[in-house]
């Protein structure tokens, strides 16, 4: 009887051994199936989060290329409108010009009202180009400046020092800070007979050395 006592109780207990190992193994897999599951929702919440990011660059990058452009379109805009209005003043000045060359041709022309006729252009003309802020470079009696300035030639001059401007062939012009045109510009230097004269006193204290 104590034999057979022994034998269910082992049986029990290697039934309920096995399961206990069923409800672990099963708790395992319930387990391991949460986790995949967490892994597989974290992965989809990553993907939407990077497909946002992505769009975010998509749509950043099509404002900045539409901000290029309205800037590009802008600046022609501007540079259009300058020379609309450049245009305008250039015309009544050439409107002025053929109404003084029409009025030469004629035989009994006054030659005073001519002149006050050109003057008249000039003036508009001087006029438009202050408009748009042209300046002129007239650097007569001034201090040669490479850099607004080009010598077309160098002569004696006892009325200017060397390297003054003692005549403008032809003016200058900036337009605000920018150099247009170098004006063209005779320049002084030191007359020979003064450089020949201090040779020749040299020579000549050469001479008495030797005597």
């Amino acid at each position: 009887m104590a034999d057979e006592q022994d034998k269910d109780t082992q049986t029990e207990a290697a039934e309920q051994a096995e399961t206990d190992d069923q409800t672990e193994g099963a708790a395992a897999e319930a387990d391991g199936g949460e986790d995949m599951e967490t892994l597989r929702q974290q992965l989809q919440e990553a993907q939407a989060q990077a497909d946002e990011n992505w769009n975010q660059v998509l749509r950043t990058r099509a404002e900045l290329e539409n901000a290029r452009r309205r800037a590009e379109k802008d600046v022609e805009n501007a540079k259009a409108q300058a020379m609309e209005k450049l245009a305008g003043e250039m015309l009544s000045v050439k409107d002025s010009l053929e109404m003084g060359v029409q009025a030469a041709q004629d035989d009994s022309a006054d030659v005073a009202k001519l002149r006050e006729g050109s003057e008249l252009t000039l003036r508009m003309m001087d006029q438009a180009m202050e408009k748009f802020h042209i300046q002129p470079i007239d650097p007569n009696g001034e201090r040669f400046d490479p850099t607004y300035h080009e010598a077309m030639a160098a002569q004696p001059s006892a009325e200017y020092e060397p390297n003054i401007v003692m005549n403008v062939v032809q003016k200058g012009y900036c337009l605000g800070e920018r150099l247009i045109r170098p004006a063209r510009v005779i320049v002084a230097k030191a007359e020979e007979s003064s450089q020949e004269g201090g040779d020749e006193a040299g020579g000549n204290d050469d001479s008495n050395d030797e005597t």
